[in-house]
């Protein structure tokens, strides 16, 4: 059995925001009575729950930069998203297909007190956490309110799109547990149920895994939709702007060189990477977007956009091993968006084939120990199409 995370600072802070924004503003949320449970997944990160950690600031307001979390926001407020762990349908009493219809199966139907309509858009651009096809997991589903019940898991099957609207014949149940323990008291952010759940095999590329909590005390059910991607990851998360996996800094001056974790270490004045996050360098501008990349199952790139001006940006990209032997070279691959065009290159060696690029390691970051992790960074012209066309894929050789 894996063993229980540590609840993150980060929650820790956003729970004193929440507590900070009930108190300021008097918002009120569903009572702790015996109809009115809350929860959803925290890990795979569901929609909502996602959207808040992107959206929350340290005062309390929300302000997603999320594009798929902004526009959610735009359509149905602010409220469902304070209220991200009640995604429910107080009568359900256990029904799905048939009663539930396609398209509104990650907004409870449409039945919940609050209108969570907007979190089940066919979309791609969800906040999405990096996952291994075969690996086991450790699920962790909020335990707001505490009750009784069965959570039953279900997972998109193989070749579904995000662009589509959800059916319950896009998806297989893939496990259930009942009264699973939990950690941390309810009614804060952090407390969780938990357990373990097996990953199918064979899997790649996106897919959702959807939750319904069936309480066994009363007809409320709960439902959760976590956009997930089958790429070789850790549980790393992309697409939101403070969580694991996304990457701050700025440009970085002088003699660029980088610091590997789990390989090798060379460099004069650069970028120190570790696990799923980077700090480095000056800070100027903002962070942008970060997406993770597909390839061999132990390789993951993740391309984030850290500083851009009007006609370019800086980018750089991690190369992580999330094998078991250290890698002895790397490749990265993928089709810069229209109009950019990368100017400078540093920690890896460029080439191009038309309008796909690839890097490959420099002669001294080759090596990247199991876990470990090295960066490479660029700049490039840009007519404001920053992100990657498609997918980035990684490979070790």
């Amino acid at each position: 059995m894996q063993r229980k995370p540590k609840r993150s600072r980060k929650l820790s802070l956003a729970a004193v925001a929440f507590a900070t924004l009930v108190s300021a503003f008097g918002l009120v949320f569903l009572g702790g009575s015996s109809a009115q449970a809350h929860g959803v997944a925290m890990m795979p990160g569901s929609r909502t729950y996602l959207c808040y950690e992107d959206a929350v600031t340290s005062t309390g307001a929300l302000q997603p930069t999320n594009p798929a979390c902004a526009a959610a926001v735009a359509e149905s407020g602010t409220t469902p998203l304070y209220n991200w762990f009640a995604v429910l349908d107080s009568n359900a009493a256990g029904r799905g297909a048939g009663y539930v219809p396609d398209g509104t199966i990650c907004s409870a139907g449409n039945k919940s007190p609050y209108d969570f309509s907007a979190y089940s858009a066919a979309r791609d651009d969800w906040p999405r956490t990096h996952l291994t096809s075969g690996s086991s997991i450790q699920l962790q589903y909020s335990n707001w309110a505490q009750h009784p019940g069965t959570f039953r898991v279900y997972l998109t099957k193989q070749g579904w799109s995000p662009t589509t609207p959800l059916a319950w014949a896009d998806l297989e149940q893939i496990g259930s547990v009942t009264d699973p323990p939990a950690v941390g008291s309810p009614g804060t952010d952090g407390g969780h149920y938990y357990w373990d759940q097996a990953l199918p095999s064979g899997r790649t590329g996106d897919a959702l895994l959807f939750i319904q909590w069936v309480r066994s005390d009363s007809n409320e059910n709960f439902f959760s939709c976590s956009d997930i991607a089958f790429d070789g990851g850790n549980g790393e998360v992309t697409g939101i702007h403070n969580g694991s996996g996304t990457t701050t800094g700025g440009t970085t001056s002088g003699t660029t060189g980088s610091t590997t974790t789990g390989g090798s270490t060379t460099g004069t004045t650069g970028s120190t990477t570790t696990g799923g996050s980077t700090t480095g360098g000056s800070s100027t501008g903002t962070t942008g977007s970060t997406t993770g990349g597909t390839g061999d199952a132990d390789c993951m790139a993740m391309y984030s956009v850290t500083n851009s001006w009007s006609g370019g940006f800086q980018g750089e990209v991690e190369v992580m091993n999330h094998g078991t032997s250290p890698s002895s070279h790397w490749e990265v691959d993928w089709t810069p968006g229209e109009g950019t065009k990368i100017t400078t290159l540093w920690n890896g060696t460029l080439s191009a084939d038309g309008s796909a690029v690839s890097v490959t390691n420099a002669s001294y970051n080759g090596t990247i120990g199991p876990d470990g992790s090295t960066t490479f960074g660029f700049t490039a012209n840009s007519t404001g199409i920053n992100l990657p066309n498609g997918s980035i894929t990684c490979s070790f050789s």
